[in-house]
Parts: structure tokens; sequence; C-alpha cells
């Protein structure tokens, strides 16, 4: 809650600094000039009720939304020694990270990969694939978990909910800024909003919707590395680089809906100018990173 309640404080004190930056560098005054009739508060807060609420909602129902995206079932009572180990050693993670037992799952994948998701730390998810669990060993699965359960206990699915709620606000009111000067001094539209403003700001929301995403992306990876140093924390620094090789091996594109990509412990490998798009350092900048750690 504290989290939330400080980057809220910090969006809405970013909205008033803007706001008020706008007047002081004569913006509203260009835009008068001009005959452009744009309520920057109305703006602004139309921007900051769609930009934190579409964030907040996908947050709050993530992890119905996980279940059925990765068709997770969820392990009620175990029902193989398998089942068992797992649920006990996320219980034994979550009491040394001081985070409430999440809720323990396994989705059915050939291929090796876990995510964790939630809107709150004390009840969150945690979900590993079935090849995840057949191709590693138990010190690795320990490893992978530890990696998750250190995602939950630093909030990272709720920061970068609230990260892309603050850059969606953004996005929302430049586009429409950007829209509306378009229509008015360009265009000449003096009343309502032509076609213009339209395809103007469809258009800016793209291109700053693009850019934004780097800005969220850039933070998935850093958390990334906390993860893996967490993870090292709480199973070994030798099991996490080797839960790591062993994910490597086997390949770096993950099979986990895009909107869970980010959430998994492995991300796309692509290259070039893409790699500002990637939610995951590549895993031998980790790898190597871990083996740098003391």
């Amino acid at each position: 809650m504290k989290r939330i309640a400080l980057f809220l404080i910090t969006n809405i004190a970013i909205v008033f600094v803007l706001s008020i930056s706008l007047r002081l560098f004569g913006f509203t005054g260009y835009l008068d000039a001009q005959g452009v009739d744009l309520n920057l508060n109305s703006v602004l807060i139309f921007a900051f009720v769609f930009g934190m609420g579409g964030s907040f909602i996908s947050l709050l129902i993530s992890k119905w939304s996980a279940k059925r995206m990765t068709g997770a079932k969820v392990i009620e009572r175990p029902s193989n020694e398998t089942e068992s180990w797992l649920v006990n050693t996320v219980q034994s993670q979550a009491q040394r990270a001081g985070i409430g037992m999440p809720e323990v799952a396994i989705f059915n994948s050939p291929q090796p990969n876990a995510f964790a998701t939630g809107a709150n730390r004390n009840n969150a998810l945690v979900a590993v694939s079935a090849g995840l669990l057949q191709q590693m060993n138990r010190d690795e699965v320990e490893a992978v978990l530890a990696h998750e359960i250190t995602h939950v206990a630093n909030g990272d699915m709720i920061t970068l909910a609230l990260i892309q709620g603050v850059v969606n606000t953004f996005v929302i009111f430049l586009s429409r800024i950007i829209g509306h000067t378009v229509d008015r001094v360009i265009f000449k539209n003096e009343r309502g909003h032509g076609i213009a403003f339209w395809i103007t700001t469809i258009v800016a929301e793209l291109v700053l919707g693009i850019l934004a995403s780097i800005i969220v992306m850039w933070f998935s990876r850093q958390r990334e590395f906390r993860a893996d140093a967490g993870g090292a924390g709480l199973a070994g620094k030798g099991s996490m680089i080797a839960a790591l090789e062993r994910l490597k091996a086997a390949h770096e594109q993950p099979d986990l809906p895009d909107k869970l990509a980010a959430f998994g412990v492995s991300g796309k490998t692509t290259g070039g100018f893409t790699d500002l798009f990637r939610s995951h350092p590549p895993l031998d900048v980790r790898i190597q990173a871990l083996r740098e750690r003391a």
C-alpha cells in the first residue's frame, strides 16, 4: 500500500507540476493566441484517470487473467511428491522473503519457464511450466522459484503497473495536445474536433506509446537483475547461475503470452534496436552479472 500511495502521490505531483510548467513557459498563452481553446486541466484529469485506471485494472485482474491465458492449475492439495515439494519450497522461500504464501500453480508447456503475478505481495501467484519441472533438477527449480519469489517480495508487478500508468498518462495527455493543436492551428478548425484531431491523436499515441515502452522495458530489465540477485540469496548463487544456463541451453524464446512475457524467468531474444524493447536482458548478460556479484 505504501508503494501504491507513493506512486499515486508522485503521479499527481507530476501532473500538477506539468500543468504549472506549461503555464509558466507560456504554452497556454501561445494556444490562446492561436485560438486553441484547450482546457489543460480537463485534459490532465482525463489522461490521469484513463492512464492510471487501465493500468490498475490490469493489475487487479492479473492473477485471474494469467491463469486463463496459460491454463495454469493451482495446487489446492498436492497429488504427488513433486507437487508437495513445490508447495513446501515456495512456502519456505516466502517465509524467508517476508511475504504471504502465494498460490502455486503448474501450467502445461514443454518449455521451461515460470512467472509470478498479483496485485498484492501477500496474495500473489507463482506458476511453473511442466517442462521446467521435467528438464531441471530440484536445485535449479528452487532457484527459479526464488527468482519469482523475489519479484513478489520486491513488489515488481505493482511497480511495473504503476510506471506503465504514469507513462500512459503522459502519452494520452501529450497526444491530445498535439491533436488539438494541429486541428486548430494547421487545419483552422474552429468548432469541435475535426478529422485532423482524431488522426493526429491516434498517430501521436502510437509514436509516443512506442517511445514510452522503451522506458517501461528498461525498468523491466533492471528488475530482472535484482530478481536474479534475490534468487541467488534464497537458493544459492551456483543454483541460480545453473538455472539460467539451463534456460539458455533450452531456449531464449518464451512460450508465455505477450502480456505475461515480462513476468517470466526468461525473455525473448532479438537484437539491435529492438533490444530497447526487451523485457529481459540477454541470459548471457544476466549470468555474467551474477558471476561478478560478490
